[in-house]
């Protein structure tokens, strides 16, 4: 078996969508809040992350990724137009140099044991402070009504998300729900990436098809077989009593179209503050709505604009912890298998 680089796998990755036949596997991203550079260059800049991983820790598994079909969900224009409006201010080219140089020093990064915490506490401008207060504040502002006046301070976009502007979030929905419907009506085998705020978009287009008519009719059971949520504020109390299907008295209001999930969160990640998932959701495993939920606790590596950055997107994608999991649903051959 011939074995690519990284860079080979990330160009052709982020042009499969456009140059080859759809295959039987797909691994599907969407991003998260905030300001992204232009679809391509985002794109590129992902997939080279998840393929350096595997290409580090993995090699066997190079040519298996480079098979599968990759596509963005991307819906940087709709939050970069929404900021925008809102006074906020953003440098395309130096963005894309930073992530560069982000992704370039990860690259460095040879054995999983630099990936651990001797490293991590060497990194510049590192600080717990940011979750330390997610922890405390996100909970006395959703007792007190407050959590989207929180979310606004600290996310304008995602609290347009979350109820400020409906249409907002129905465009953002329309971006996911449009790459993931054809692939679930194919049949085909989905591993579904969603980082950070994009999580909670995932969730809400799950429960769509899993709930809504037409949805439920066309797709008749069919499943994405691995979700990997990474920095995902999930666990917040504030956030899953707005997610689509949360005013639901019974198990109609989780998605039911999942096999297995496995979540990861970097440790002083503030938007994932609350790191495990699994504690709540036992009645989705008790309804045998999906086969295992696991929750994985990394540190990420990734240092943007000189300082640690915990939340950094090629951060999560080129870890050794996420490699694994990708690198076990690729080489599954039985659908439904939980990679860990």
């Amino acid at each position: 078996m011939s074995t690519r680089t990284s860079t080979e796998l990330s160009s052709g990755m982020a042009g499969q969508g456009e140059q080859q036949e759809p295959t039987a596997r797909n691994v599907l991203l969407i991003h998260g809040r905030g300001f992204k550079p232009g679809g391509a260059a985002f794109s590129e800049l992902c997939w080279e992350a998840l393929a350096s991983g595997i290409t580090r820790d993995f090699p066997e598994q190079s040519e298996a990724l480079g098979n599968v079909r990759c596509e963005l969900a991307y819906y940087g224009d709709l939050s970069g137009a929404l900021l925008t409006a809102a006074g906020k201010r953003y440098d395309e080219v130096l963005d894309i140099g930073d992530r560069r140089h982000a992704l370039k020093s990860l690259k460095t990064l040879t054995t999983r044991k630099e990936f651990g915490i001797r490293h991590y506490d060497r990194l510049p401008g590192k600080t717990a402070l940011y979750e330390f207060i997610a922890d405390i504040t996100a909970p006395v502002c959703s007792a007190f009504g407050m959590w989207v006046w929180l979310c606004k301070r600290c996310s304008r976009d995602f609290a347009a998300y979350l109820g400020t502007e409906p249409d907002y979030a129905e465009q953002v929905r329309d971006r996911l729900r449009k790459k993931l419907l054809p692939m679930l009506e194919r049949g085909e085998r989905i591993l579904l990436i969603s980082h950070g705020t994009g999580s909670v978009v995932a969730w809400d287009v799950l429960w769509e098809l899993s709930h809504t008519s037409p949805y439920k009719e066309q797709l008749q059971g069919k499943k994405v077989d691995l979700w990997l949520t990474l920095g995902a504020p999930l666990g917040d109390a504030g956030v899953r009593r707005r997610l689509r299907g949360a005013s639901e008295k019974t198990d109609a209001r989780f998605p039911g179209n999942v096999v297995s999930w496995c979540n990861v969160s970097a440790e002083d990640d503030y938007t994932c503050h609350d790191k495990t998932i699994a504690d709540d959701l036992r009645q989705m495993l008790q309804a045998k709505l999906l086969s295992s939920v696991t929750d994985f606790t990394i540190y990420n590596q990734a240092v943007r604009y000189g300082r640690s950055n915990p939340h950094s997107s090629v951060g999560y994608l080129i870890h050794p912890r996420v490699s694994k999991i990708v690198a076990g649903w690729l080489r599954d051959g039985v659908k439904g298998h939980s990679p860990m």
